[in-house]
């Protein structure tokens, strides 16, 4: 049976503007009849991704998500010598293979080597495209049908194995995802704020005019947040084979738990840790518990409430479900000091363990 790993998260943000919507304010949602602040789970597995915990701990295992390969495959042939012309067509036919690319416009020269949409290179498919590009600017030749064959349907891309892709013109190399990542939500009632600003010109001496020389508002909210990880241990160790899978889940709740979303840092250093992480491995279909904050965890003593909330949540489903019997977990809180975050790691890799 397949082994899932879950991980529950309890994270308290400051005041923050993590990750904007369409207006330059917070996301937000609506649950429990009362509105939240919200982290989509776009932005917290591109904070991961790009994290450099995670980069650190899986080099030469990223892939690499980009429209513009076609560019960088052009401009590596024509410094190996390649005539444009030839340069052009060379790494249209290459980079075609990832994407349809967009047309030629007079304003943007190279745009007929961008895909029109975002593809996930994996490093054995990279190595291929420049080995190739090297190859013909070498030979000086066009490549032919069978160079083409760039696309690898096995690779040790962690970050695809973990997140998934999708190639709309070569489904037969999609990678489904081994990793769902849910919404972070606040678990009470929060509210967008406003944060009236202005900018001082250092050179203005104030003799004629004393007024700022910028003035701006910018959204934010703070709160405590939910958030929960699901991972299919298998689908993950099939990928990756088991040394890598074990060092990507070990790499995932490390940034899980400690990387904070880019979203306007600078002005407001709302980087913070989780104070509670719960881990659980098990074959029994997953569960998040958000369920139990459908209503609002009041003001006060937010953290324990909270806490005693989750699991109270997770005790009682598995007492109606399974007669009290929980999953295999381990756990952190970090307001009492209980708990070791590395052991709670290398027990969760083992993704061939579990209750």
């Amino acid at each position: 049976m397949t082994t899932f790993l879950q991980l529950h998260l309890l994270t308290s943000y400051p005041p923050a503007c993590l990750n904007r919507d369409d207006l330059n304010r917070p996301k937000t949602a609506k649950m429990g009849g009362v509105d939240r602040l919200r982290i989509s789970s776009q932005s917290l597995k591109r904070a991961w991704r790009t994290s450099e915990q995670f980069e650190n701990a899986l080099a030469g295992h990223m892939g690499t998500r980009t429209k513009l390969k076609g560019v960088e495959i052009f401009q590596r042939l024509v410094a190996a010598g390649v005539k444009e012309k030839d340069a052009r067509e060379w790494a249209q036919a290459m980079a075609s293979r990832f994407g349809k690319l967009k047309g030629k416009k007079v304003d943007k020269p190279i745009n007929d080597l961008e895909i029109e949409q975002l593809a996930h290179f994996s490093p054995e498919e990279a190595d291929a495209i420049n080995t190739l590009a090297d190859t013909l600017a070498k030979e000086q030749r066009a490549p032919t049908e069978s160079d083409l064959d760039l696309l690898r349907k096995q690779h040790t891309a962690a970050d695809i194995a973990l997140f998934g892709r999708m190639l709309a013109d070569s489904p037969g190399f999609n990678t489904e995802a081994a990793c769902q990542v849910a919404h972070a939500i606040t678990v009470h009632r929060a509210a967008v704020e406003d944060d009236f600003f202005t900018a001082v010109d250092d050179l203005n001496t104030r003799e004629v005019d004393a007024g700022s020389a910028h003035m701006g508002e910018q959204g934010f909210g703070a709160g405590l947040f939910y958030q929960y990880v699901c991972i299919d241990c298998d689908r993950l160790r099939e990928s990756l084979g088991a040394t890598l899978a074990e060092k990507s889940i070990q790499a995932l709740i490390e940034a899980a738990a400690t990387v904070a979303p880019t979203g306007k840092q600078n002005s407001f250093a709302s980087r913070a840790w989780a104070y509670y992480a719960l881990a659980e491995k098990g074959s029994r279909q997953p569960r998040a518990l958000s369920l139990a904050f459908m209503k609002p965890v009041r003001e006060g003593d937010m953290l324990n409430e909270a806490l005693a909330t989750l699991t109270s949540m997770r005790d009682n489903l598995d007492k109606v479900y399974y007669k009290g019997v929980a999953l295999d977990s381990r756990s952190i809180n970090a307001t009492t000091g209980e708990g070791d975050f590395e052991a709670l790691k290398t027990w969760a890799a083992d993704c061939g363990g579990g209750a």
